[in-house]
């Protein structure tokens, strides 16, 4: 039986999943968890075959939470199931120590196939997601401008393109302004660009705006 510690802070989300999962016979969800702080709590109080984890929830969220977990416990299985499109989040998370990244608006048949394959030491990515994970590997063929940005860099990126000025931006991170424009500086050095304008058209071009900021980084 794979023992799951199923963390969204959403209750009707979590009742639905454990409706999808009752229906199996080897998945169980032994444990919930309605934010960063409980999920962490509930890894330190036990052993779980997988996490299913929400990438934006109240607290400790996203990246942050994702590196955190796996100081806590090396092993630990994680499978993001998430709002935010792959393209926007995937590879970052991978980065920060998820095995798999599946969106919320997936097939049960898929989600269960991924749960799966993860608790059993896989690592799961949709056929899109390898074939871009694949492409960044072949010489000759240039990754998105945005990709080269720093988890940090990325969630100012997103703030910036979203109107939000440079001390808005040092209010919302609790960082002081001076270093929102230190990142900024970095930001349009990386991605070629002179003025914000440009920053706004390329995330229009690459479909980057409409979803919230960058979980916690």
């Amino acid at each position: 039986m794979i023992k799951l510690l199923l963390a969204d802070d959403h209750a009707i989300v979590r009742d639905g999943l454990k409706q999808i999962l009752a229906e199996t016979d080897d998945l169980s969800v032994a444990g919930e968890a309605a934010n960063g702080y409980e999920v962490l709590e509930r890894v330190r109080e036990g052993r779980w075959d997988l996490v299913l984890l929400d990438m934006s929830m109240p607290g400790k969220s996203g990246i942050e939470l994702i590196k955190q977990l796996k100081k806590e416990r090396t092993g630990l299985r994680i499978l993001v199931l998430s709002m935010h499109e792959e393209h926007q989040y995937a590879v970052r998370a991978f980065k920060a120590g998820a095995q798999g990244y599946i969106t919320k608006n997936c097939p049960s048949a898929q989600l269960l196939a991924a749960i799966r394959k993860v608790a059993r030491g896989g690592v799961y990515v949709s056929p899109a997601l390898a074939e871009r994970m694949a492409l960044t590997l072949i010489p000759n063929i240039d990754a998105p401008r945005h990709t080269l940005l720093s988890d940090r860099e990325y969630q100012i990126f997103h703030l910036i393109v979203s109107g939000k000025a440079i001390v808005e931006i040092a209010t919302e991170l609790s960082i002081s302004a001076k270093t929102v424009s230190t990142h900024k500086s970095r930001i349009m050095e990386k991605m070629q660009m002179t003025n914000q304008t440009e920053l706004i058209r390329y995330a229009l071009e690459h479909h980057l705006l409409g979803e919230p900021a960058y979980p916690d980084v």
